[in-house]
């Protein structure tokens, strides 16, 4: 399928449940960090060199000892990080709200692994850290959090040693926002005379923002832009909304540019959000010692998102991960294929990966049983099990699960698929952002099982800050998958 130049304004460049972007740059290369929640390895980062394509290199939470995990929570784990290099290493700085240990750290020489053991700053209670460095040296970290003994919120800040999480004062309140719902996310940059802090407010939905305030030193005393927000979608008919959680770089040649979080709604009013929050790009220029996002700056070609894997590595592809569990709990890779498996852990027991695309087919080959889910959380999800000679397609939606559709298990390999085509509607208000079917091979054929409206597997109805995940599992004592292989059809 050929692949035409999109505007960066309606594209993302890191496409899926990829949200909570941080960045910085070490010479010609970027490096790109997000959020991942229950979802283990955690942290993906991304390596590019033109700020448009990337290529991930890693996953910076591969190891339980960086991660613990939280119960099988959706929506818990690995927050909104901060990505930073000072002194020759990378920092990456975090919250995992599963741990009651504080800020989370940890660093590398490489970006692509090993990261260190984390350490934390226990005194840091709150969400959302930042670090920088001054002209001092000192390292800052600065937080989403309450100041104690009292009823303020907003973003804290206190000098701490990064290597060591050690606080080496008392915390102190920066700055409250604009007023704004949800002061969040701050990052601070130096540019020029002054330093900038800049945060997300409004909430993560349809009113969140980029605001900016300015001090002469990373303490403050702080200036509100006049002009904040400095960038926003809220109250606009633009087809990318939820515009903010902003992080800043300056290029190679001297310019600047921020990556932001947004989504893709599609479907009748109010709409309907289902791959979770992507990652953007925007260029910006600073005007009279401000920021001003130009968003259509960037046109390019996106990545193709095709993926297919035999499992004949030895090592995970890293695009596979688990929900609130282990790959290696979930799946063995045999040489041959992947023997699924119950972990035994109360976890979903699915191999996941994420949804790159609007429109896409997907496809698991099993030996003879198994199980295929297209998966938003464990009340919401659409999917095809095949055990006992049968084929079901069913739908979990909240507390009910409903059969869709049956049929005999075909002769020979087992091939499950899953499509998210344009929605079929019969009235305007039936309009989704897509239809989802479930549908087995038999012979050359594909049958159709069940036909489901999208909008049911969208943050909007489910709720929570993930996005749908293609997730592969066991049935019974287990079960052979012998390929997977998904595309986008856009």
């Amino acid at each position: 399928m050929s692949r035409q130049a999109v505007s960066g304004a309606e594209h993302p460049i890191v496409s899926g449940f990829h949200p909570d972007p941080s960045i910085c740059r070490v010479g010609e290369d970027y490096y790109l960090a997000h959020s991942s929640f229950e979802y283990f390895p955690g942290a993906p980062i991304f390596h590019s060199r033109d700020l448009v394509h990337w290529k991930q290199i890693g996953n910076i939470l591969d190891r339980r000892s960086q991660f613990v995990p939280g119960g099988g929570t959706a929506s818990g784990g690995i927050y909104g990080p901060t990505l930073r290099h000072h002194g020759g290493r990378f920092y990456y700085v975090t919250t995992n709200v599963y741990d009651s240990r504080g800020q989370l750290i940890v660093s590398a020489e490489d970006p692509a692994g090993e990261w260190s053991e984390p350490v934390f700053v226990r005194e840091a209670a709150g969400i959302d850290p930042d670090l920088c460095w001054g002209d001092d040296g000192e390292c800052y970290l600065s937080w989403t959090g309450g100041v104690a003994g009292s009823d303020l919120k907003g973003i804290l800040q206190a000098r701490i040693d990064p290597d060591t999480g050690e606080m080496k004062g008392e915390p102190y309140l920066v700055w409250q926002g604009t007023g704004l719902a949800a002061c969040e996310a701050p990052h601070m940059h130096r540019v020029g005379d002054h330093w900038y802090l800049m945060l997300a407010e409004g909430g993560t939905e349809r009113g969140h923002s980029v605001t900016f305030a300015r001090a002469e030193h990373p303490e403050g005393p702080w200036e509100a832009c006049p002009s904040n927000p400095v960038f926003s979608h809220r109250s606009t008919a633009l087809p990318v909304q939820n515009t903010g959680h902003a992080d800043l770089v300056q290029t190679a040649t001297g310019e600047w540019a921020a990556v932001y979080l947004a989504v893709r709604p599609r479907g009748f009013t109010p709409q309907f959000h289902v791959l979770g929050r992507e990652t953007f790009l925007a260029g910006v220029d600073w005007v009279d010692g401000w920021p001003v996002f130009d968003e259509h700056r960037y046109d390019f070609t996106p990545d193709d998102t095709t993926f297919v894997d035999d499992f004949a590595s030895e090592a995970w592809d890293l695009r596979w991960v688990a929900a609130s569990s282990e790959p290696d709990a979930v799946a063995e890779r045999t040489g041959e294929g992947l023997n699924l498996r119950d972990p035994g852990d109360g976890s979903p027991g699915l191999l996941c990966t994420r949804v790159r695309d609007l429109r896409w087919s997907a496809e698991a080959e099993f030996e003879d049983t198994g199980r295929f889910v297209l998966w938003l959380d464990e009340r919401h999800w659409y999917g095809l099990t095949c055990e006992n000679g049968e084929v079901r397609a069913e739908a979990r939606l909240s507390g009910a699960t409903a059969l869709l559709g049956s049929a005999p298990a075909p002769e020979g390999p087992l091939v499950l698929r899953i499509d998210a085509v344009e929605p079929d509607a019969e009235t305007l208000t039936a309009i989704g952002p897509d239809d989802i079917v479930l549908s087995v091979k038999n012979g050359e054929d594909f049958v159709e099982l069940g036909r489901l409206d999208g909008r049911y597997l969208s943050t909007e109805v489910a709720t929570g800050f993930t996005g749908r995940m293609l997730g592969v599992g066991a049935v019974g004592g287990g079960s052979l998958l012998r390929e997977y292989r998904y595309r986008p059809t856009e």
